[in-house]
């Protein structure tokens, strides 16, 4: 039986579909950027900078205009697209502290427990953020486990958790590299000591400046959520993490060149604190967040460049997607919103991170796979978290009924197979179990916030919550920009989509 290799980068959002045939076994790569927009590329409509290898996977791929991640912010998104299901059906599934034990735990399945049954290598490389270790949370001077390799993964290289917090340190497969005894790693929610600097204490020595709340402990000029000391040599530079990221993908990706491997690249651009390395600072005109997204092209780039050097691209199927939707302050004063221009993060769409509006949510989403993809645009309806359901198809292999709830098979959508098409439906939540919740249904969306607020985030200005109804009602085809609430003149058919969110949420379970 012939295999195709086959690499996959994920955007966010998947499609509908009848499967390839059991014979195609391809690598996997998803690339997930973070809070990347969907007007921040070029191929989106960016025109105040360019991204010519994420264009180049849109010219020789499936660039989709309806892409999504179900969630709008970076825990809750990565939770669902692993395990296939909403994030606010899980228990501690909101942004995770330094200190969070695993969210999701050993026994539950995954995109790669699915993938490393099929008799795929995993790995994965990148910002985690979904907690390490058991109920009383991380030994980081020990094993730090469970963790990715308890939940079908073979091996790791990681961010603990995201680098606005702390600590700065990587984690390769079960523990902390590089760290001296002598000098062990303790992280807390604490001062640990009066004396300990912090960005209010110290803020005259920082490179970069906060806005607001990341004034804890500094490390590397920059003072984050949270405090922690010792581990000095295991410490890292921010300005390196691309570069690590794509020497560790590529170690991973050479050395399962003849075997199925499922790579899932999970970068830290475009989020805080917004550092690239000194070979992109300046090289746009959107100040440090502009470089940072050059920064994850030519972090694109070079993983193609790999697979053309090993000849997989022909047999390889990849998806590029983000983990949430935009925003420019959002802790740093970093030049975000004082150089953005004529740029609009978010394209043509409302809000951004934190929100259920289109911003939030709908980003950039290409699949390629060279000879098998036949380049073009699609406005099907996928989702990130459809990548459970599709891959196992793709890979031959069944579901269990209590597995990936929320998953549904799209793969002819994301291969662009004749006939087929996406999700019908998508229910979209801004963090956690917060009850912030939209549902869009063709052309229709409809919002609930059962917080009687809403956090409509602005992506040109600062964060910013909003008293709205408990339900509005937008027609996306005649208002993308979700201005004008037509739940009044359309009572029929809120009351419809009312009632199927309800029972979604409702039935713990949207997959057939």
């Amino acid at each position: 039986m012939k295999r195709y290799c086959g690499l996959l980068i994920l955007s966010a959002s998947f499609c509908c579909a009848v499967g390839p045939a059991a014979a195609e076994k391809p690598n996997v790569i998803v690339i997930m950027a973070d809070d990347l927009g969907y007007g921040d590329v070029s191929c989106y409509g960016a025109t105040e900078l360019e991204t010519p290898h994420i264009d180049q996977l849109a010219a020789e791929g499936r660039r989709f205009t309806s892409g999504y991640c179900s969630a709008s912010t970076c825990t809750p998104t990565r939770y669902s697209m692993l395990t296939g299901t909403y994030a606010f059906r899980g228990e501690r599934t909101g942004i995770a502290p330094p200190n969070a034990p695993a969210i999701i735990q050993p026994g539950t399945e995954t995109v790669a427990s699915i993938l490393q049954r099929a008799g795929y290598a995993t790995g994965v490389v990148g910002k985690w953020h979904l907690g390490l270790g058991g109920e009383n949370g991380p030994d980081w001077n020990g094993e730090l486990k469970p963790g990715p390799l308890e939940i079908g993964f073979d091996t790791c290289f990681l961010l603990p958790t995201t680098n606005d917090r702390v600590p700065q340190v990587y984690v390769h497969d079960h523990r902390v590299p590089n760290l001296d005894p002598a000098d062990p790693l303790w992280v807390g929610r604490k001062k640990p000591s009066p004396d300990h600097p912090t960005g209010i204490t110290h803020r005259n020595t920082l490179k970069m400046d906060w806005s607001h709340g990341h004034n804890s402990t500094i490390h590397n000029g920059i003072s984050r959520i949270g405090f922690y000391t010792g581990g000095h040599a295991a410490r890292f530079r921010d300005e390196d993490l691309a570069d690590k990221w794509v020497e560790k993908s590529n170690e991973f990706i050479e050395k399962h060149q003849d075997e199925p491997f499922f790579l899932f690249f999970s970068s830290h651009d475009i989020h805080v604190p917004r550092i690239p390395h000194e070979r992109f600072q300046g090289t746009t005109s959107l100040g440090f967040r502009g470089d940072a997204i050059v920064e994850l092209d030519w972090c694109v780039g070079e993983l193609m460049k790999t697979l053309d050097r090993l000849k997989l691209a022909e047999n390889t199927l990849v998806l590029f997607c983000s983990d949430n939707g935009p925003v420019l302050d959002d802790g740093y004063k970093d030049g975000a919103v004082e150089k953005v221009g004529k740029h609009r993060a978010a394209g043509p769409y409302s809000g951004g991170k934190y929100s259920v509006y289109e911003g939030g949510t709908r980003t950039p989403f290409i699949t390629r796979w060279k000879g098998r993809i036949k380049p073009g645009q699609s406005d099907d309806l996928v989702c990130t978290i459809d990548l459970a359901a599709s891959l196992a198809a793709l890979s031959d292999q069944s579901l269990p009924n209590d597995a990936c709830r929320d998953s549904f098979n799209v793969l002819g959508s994301l291969l662009g197979d004749p006939g087929t098409s996406g999700r019908d439906h998508l229910v979209q939540q801004d963090n956690g179990r917060g009850g912030v919740y939209a549902l869009r249904v063709g052309d229709w969306k409809l919002h609930r916030h059962d917080k009687k607020s809403a956090r409509n985030v602005v992506v040109e200005t600062k964060l910013a919550n909003t008293k709205v109804a408990q339900f509005q009602l937008f027609n996306l085809a005649d208002d993308p920009a979700e201005k004008t609430n037509v739940i009044d003149k359309h009572p029929n058919v809120a009351d419809r989509l009312k009632a199927q969110l309800a029972k979604i949420i409702q039935d713990g379970r949207s997959r057939s």
